[in-house]
């Protein structure tokens, strides 16, 4: 487990206690994907989308609601994610400014962690790493018709993953990704294709932001 490091920006200091902490999530939404997961695809038409998110991963179910912004996304669990600081009912993913900030409402606080791979969504149609792709045939997602695929990828260490990825045949929009090979999948429904306010992937005026770095927990 990542140990997290604390400075604060923009606001008075947290007491010495809060100042290391360990970051647990309780849903596994944002598990790395073997190096496949890719940023927001800005030619997409899906660039800018609202939708409510699904995932799955070693036996865990979550839901949320997502909005996407270009190069941006912010997340609104139903349960919260759990920190050492407390629940955050949201997570705003910042690609730009290569963070994500988990906002803590209960405290106004906002905890700022560096972006890795982990943190990353599929929103493409198309998967990094791609090898092939066979259509499968029609197929549903949550009473929404879609074209099913079989496709495999190959990951920058070699390994070959496949995974079953249902697609929006009008508008070309990622509806739901299973892996084959885990126990994995995200989900996407009710998708609607609009633009996003820009505050909606900002910190909340008044909060205070803690500054995290991410470090090797010590063994024993």
């Amino acid at each position: 487990m990542a140990r997290l490091t604390f400075s604060t920006c923009n606001a008075r200091n947290v007491p010495g206690s809060l100042l290391i902490i360990v970051l647990a999530l309780e849903a596994c939404l944002f598990q790395s994907t073997n190096g496949w997961a890719q940023q927001v695809n800005l030619g997409n038409n899906s660039a800018e989308f609202s939708a409510r998110l699904i995932w799955k991963h070693d036996g865990r179910k979550a839901k949320a609601q997502l909005f996407v912004k270009h190069d941006r996304y912010r997340i609104e669990h139903m349960g919260g994610v759990k920190t050492g600081l407390g629940y955050a009912g949201v997570t705003i993913v910042r690609l730009d400014e290569q963070k994500v900030w988990y906002v803590l409402s209960q405290r106004r606080m906002v905890v700022s962690v560096p972006l890795t791979s982990d943190y990353l969504l599929p929103f493409s149609v198309t998967l990094e790493g791609e090898t092939s792709r066979t259509l499968i045939g029609d197929s549903m997602v949550n009473n929404h018709e879609a074209l099913l695929y079989d496709v495999a990828i190959q990951d920058r260490f070699g390994k070959t993953e496949k995974f079953f990825e249902w697609i929006d045949p009008d508008r070309h929009v990622l509806l739901k990704l299973v892996s084959q090979d885990r126990d994995w999948f995200v989900q996407y429904e009710h998708v609607v294709v609009s633009s996003q306010p820009e505050y909606y992937f900002e910190a909340p005026l008044g909060y205070r932001i803690i500054e995290a770095q991410e470090t090797q927990s010590p063994k024993g």
